[in-house]
């Protein structure tokens, strides 16, 4: 047979055999998959109401938790007299507990109006709570048994609402003076009167109507009668 013959069917028969390969190639890219490619599955997407995470309770501003002085000198005549004062700002949306604890020197006493669950010598302890945009003042009444320089120390803590974990710590100390030992030491009443406060809760009603006319206005209106009883007999 002829040579060229011969390498023209081989030409043909290799041609024939590789047609196959070469379509299914095609195929394959056609189909935009190749033997190396991972399947993947869409994550189907939750719907429905979704529970929001609890608030946490906090200060949207800083309250104020004070002790200051409103008198510090002592005498017979009168206490030193410190004032708590408590403020939870308006902006705030949780109520302000305070824990409060005041303690003085032996030989010292101190006396709270409104402190609530304990007290003892030389210390008075209470527990407060003020909504938003409240304002509260205790008084403390102080009395001595001898002169000298003296420190009233305030410790308390306040936190937000129930939230006891994010309290926070106040410590104050005031000064205070002691010229004379008060006259009623283990009283818890104040001495000399109690203080004005202004707040709308105030008792007290105004007796002026009640006191006594001074002597001058009753001679002068005896006068008129006896004038008034003679001009009547004249006419």
């Amino acid at each position: 047979m002829d040579v060229k013959k011969l390498v023209a069917i081989f030409i043909v028969s290799l041609c024939i055999a590789v047609m196959p390969t070469i379509a299914q190639v095609d195929n394959t890219t056609a189909n935009g998959t190749t033997s190396n490619e991972t399947n993947v599955t869409a994550t189907p997407t939750a719907t429905g109401n979704v529970t929001p995470a609890p608030t946490e309770a906090k200060f949207r501003a800083a309250p104020t938790v004070t002790l200051r002085p409103v008198n510090d000198v002592i005498d017979k005549s009168q206490d030193g007299i410190f004032e708590l004062y408590m403020y939870n700002p308006t902006v705030n949306d949780v109520t302000l507990t305070v824990d409060a604890q005041i303690s003085v020197p032996a030989g010292v006493h101190v006396y709270g109006e409104g402190f609530g669950y304990g007290a003892a010598a030389g210390t008075v302890a209470g527990a407060f709570e003020l909504p938003p945009g409240a304002v509260r003042t205790i008084y403390i009444n102080i009395k001595a048994e001898n002169t000298g320089d003296f420190t009233a120390h305030f410790a308390g803590l306040y936190w937000p609402g129930d939230d006891k974990d994010a309290f926070q710590q106040v410590s104050l100390t005031h000064p205070f003076k002691v010229n004379e030992p008060s006259s009623n030491p283990m009283d818890s009443e104040p001495t000399g009167g109690a203080i004005e406060t202004g707040d709308s809760d105030e008792t007290g009603a105004d007796e002026s109507n009640k006191l006594p006319l001074p002597s001058g206005i009753l001679s002068v209106i005896a006068v008129v009668i006896a004038f008034g009883a003679l001009m009547v007999r004249k006419n």
